[in-house]
């Protein structure tokens, strides 16, 4: 093979379009073996590779169709692929030959005729290619039914009507039960394309046909094997029993050596987990999971990266799969940056009680890299351990004042950033820090720094002896600083001017801000924000005191989770784009169907609350290929959730329990020790919207017309005495 290479090497040369009409045209006369014909149609080829336009040798190259060579024909079927469709005034010549080598005795010639055909989308080739297709999809030779299964999904994008009205879906589904392993799996990928079209019929299976898809899988070669487990997607167990028998068998897969079917079995198991009730084998599974996820990892930095983006969903869902495995995941000196920042992730991820301090200890050798953008993340992730894991939080808050101390510029601002945050993770802990922060004012020239440290100075103004100083001098240069410090600002200086009232600083500096705010500033929140200040210090400063300073929620790690039915429906694509951007494939590929969990009797209790009802509008109401074998069953009326396929409106989603433990975690794990394993966030109840007729900005006339005139008054209670 290495010598014949090389010795195709010389083709690739441009030619002139004469010279090769000339060289056909010359070998027709003595050419007994047809050796310089083929010659001529290499570099032909070659040129095409190349990117050089050979359609005006059309009439030429087809006139080589009769040559009863195998290789021949190849390189004139080569030819039309490329040149077909934009010869439809031509293509009428090569149909005889197309016809005469569907019925040639050699398999391989037929595979090829109907495989050339398919590629032309054009009406006439369309129309000679139903009947032969019909002939091929029960021919004797595996090697063509399985090549005329694929030529049934290019038919049915040419002409969708036309496929279905020549029952070729449903000769598909019969190709399913074929005892070629090769040709059941281009059936199913064949079926599969079909049903993930917008328009294209609904492709499910019933538990027959998803047996006999497993038992043909060790038969197939990788790539089957990946169209099979993906479309074990589409068969809904009605039984607990049948969705962990069918685990069961296709576990081994975890074993294969193609990272892709490894990714795909994991898939398939995910999603059969939300349709079993046996404990102990989903526990056994996610154990099982584990090794294959972490081989992923000593493969090439690509691949790597797939398997991150894949494990970052699957440990939201399943944080048992790799709880023991954080070491893993620590960051070598050669990995690429996006590996590094994928890995610092899911570090945090994992982290919990028994290994914050091995993950901290990590973080901190990070904080000392030359990288920038991957010291700032290390940096931030240090900050949400301590918010995540309340055991390590004093170790964490000493390892970022360690950090500052450093007077790193970028270190310093992260610090900052997360520091702010663990201030409102736990109030009254850690204040003692403040005089520290506020030593490197200077430093923070980030726009997110700034605002953090500018929170702290409002915040805390009580705590801060020279705090109407400091707001001074960062309001310096308010009208050039970012919307973002000037929203800090504008709050921060009403805090002061609140916990300072006998400040003439202060009276001066909240003045200042706001005629700033309300006169100078066009941007509309910021606008907004000082007219409502304006008016409150202005009617009532009791009532703005206690609006201004009132007690913050704490902050936790909720936010961090990704929404439990948008997580289950990602785990759908687990290797593929959708799983590396986290996003569902419909919303960046054109016409591409979406996948969600389709309710069912096995389906468990906390899935069903999450369901996330998809609508296939384009679908031909008609058409249903559920596939060979005993029907499935019918749901009842008193099925817990109807099926919403036909309605308009998809069902209302009721509400989530107020404490669910939405993720499958262990039983025996502490609540508190992993926040990942405890979600107990209760779904948001639905607010009362207000009635059409009324008019939300109804009373407001003249709401801010005499604003100058409203000047800042103290509390009724004397304790801002001498505010103006």
């Amino acid at each position: 093979m290495a010598s014949a290479g090389g010795q195709d090497a010389k083709f690739f040369q441009r030619g002139k379009i004469q010279e090769f009409r000339a060289e056909l045209q010359a070998a027709e006369a003595k050419d007994k073996k047809f050796t310089k014909r083929k010659t001529v149609l290499k570099k032909i080829v070659a040129n095409i590779t190349m990117g050089n336009d050979m359609s005006p040798l059309f009439t030429d190259v087809v006139q080589c169709l009769g040559i009863p060579l195998l290789e021949i024909k190849k390189m004139v079927y080569l030819f039309l692929v490329s040149y077909g469709r934009s010869k439809a005034e031509q293509i009428h010549l090569v149909i005889p030959s197309f016809l005469q080598d569907c019925n040639d005795r050699n398999p391989l010639i037929r595979a090829l005729a109907i495989r050339t055909m398919s590629y032309i989308p054009i009406p006439v080739v369309t129309e000679a290619l139903t009947e032969q297709l019909r002939h091929c999809l029960k021919d004797r030779d595996p090697y063509v039914r399985k090549t005329a299964a694929i030529c049934v999904a290019k038919l049915y994008t040419a002409d969708p009507r036309k496929a279905e009205r020549g029952g070729f879906v449903e000769m598909l589904r019969d190709l399913l039960l074929d005892v070629n392993a090769t040709v059941v799996s281009n059936a199913v990928a064949a079926l599969s394309e079909i049903g993930d079209r917008q328009d294209g019929v609904i492709f499910k299976l019933n538990l027959t046909v998803a047996n006999k898809l497993i038992t043909a899988l060790p038969e197939c070669h990788e790539w089957g094997q990946i169209y099979i487990l993906d479309s074990l997607l589409r068969y809904v167990p009605e039984k607990h029993i049948d969705a962990e028998s069918m685990a069961e068998r296709i576990m081994i897969q975890l074993g294969h050596a193609n990272s892709a079917v490894v990714l795909t079995t994991i898939k398939v198991l995910l999603y059969l987990m939300n349709y079993m009730e046996d404990r102990k084998l989903m526990d056994r599974i996610c154990k099982k999971m584990g090794p294959p996820l972490v081989t992923l990892l000593s493969s090439g930095p690509e691949v790597q990266y797939v398997a991150l983006r894949n494990i970052l969903l699957i440990i939201q869902r399943r944080p048992s799969v790799l709880k023991n495995d954080v070491k893993v995941f620590f960051c070598k000196y050669n990995d690429p940056i996006y590996v590094k920042l994928a890995k610092l992730e899911i570090m945090y991820r994992l982290a919990r009680d028994e290994n914050a301090r091995e993950v901290l200890a990590e973080l901190q050798e990070y904080a000392s890299e030359v990288d920038i953008d991957f010291v700032r993340k290390a940096v931030r992730s240090i900050g949400r351990l301590a918010i995540k894991v309340s055991s390590a939080a004093d170790s964490c808050i000493q390892a970022l004042l360690d950090l500052i101390d450093t007077d790193v510029t970028y270190v310093v601002q992260e610090a900052v950033i997360v520091i702010k945050d663990v201030f409102r993770r736990y109030p009254g802990r850690y204040e003692g820090i403040i005089p520290k922060l506020c030593k490197h004012l200077d430093a923070l020239d980030d726009p997110e720094s700034k605002a953090a440290m500018i929170w702290i100075v409002g915040q805390f103004a009580n705590r801060i002896d020279n705090a109407d100083e400091l707001m001074d001098d960062l309001t310096y240069q308010f009208l050039d600083e970012p919307t973002e410090v000037q929203l800090a600002l504008l709050t921060a200086a009403v805090k002061v001017f609140i916990y300072k009232a006998q400040s003439e600083k202060s009276k001066t500096l909240v003045h200042k801000v706001l005629k700033w705010a309300t006169e100078e500033v066009d941007n509309p929140d910021l606008r907004d924000r000082g007219f409502m200040y304006w008016r409150l210090l202005a009617i009532n400063p009791t009532v703005a005191g206690e609006i201004v300073l009132a007690e913050k929620p704490p902050i936790t790690t909720d936010s961090d989770r990704m929404d439990r039915g948008a997580l289950d429906q990602l785990l759908l694509h687990t290797g593929t784009l959708g799983s590396i951007y986290h996003k569902n494939p419909e919303t960046f590929i054109r016409n591409a169907a979406g996948k969600a969990l389709t309710d069912s009797p096995a389906l468990n209790q906390l899935s069903r609350q999450v369901l996330v009802p998809l609508s296939r509008p384009n679908v031909p109401p008609t058409i249903h290929v559920p596939g060979p074998g005993p029907p499935p069953p019918r749901e009842s009326s008193a099925s817990p959730m109807p099926p919403a396929a036909n309605n308009t409106q998809a069902p209302p989603v009721p509400p989530r329990p107020e404490s669910a433990d939405l993720i499958d975690a262990d039983p025996s794990e502490s609540p508190e020790g992993d926040a990942e394993e405890d979600e107990d966030a209760a779904l948001s109840h639905p607010v009362a919207a207000p009635s059409a007729g009324s008019d939300p900005y109804a009373g407001l006339d003249n709401a801010f017309g005499s604003y100058m005139a409203d000047e800042p008054k103290p509390h009724s209670d004397g304790r801002l005495d001498g505010l103006i």
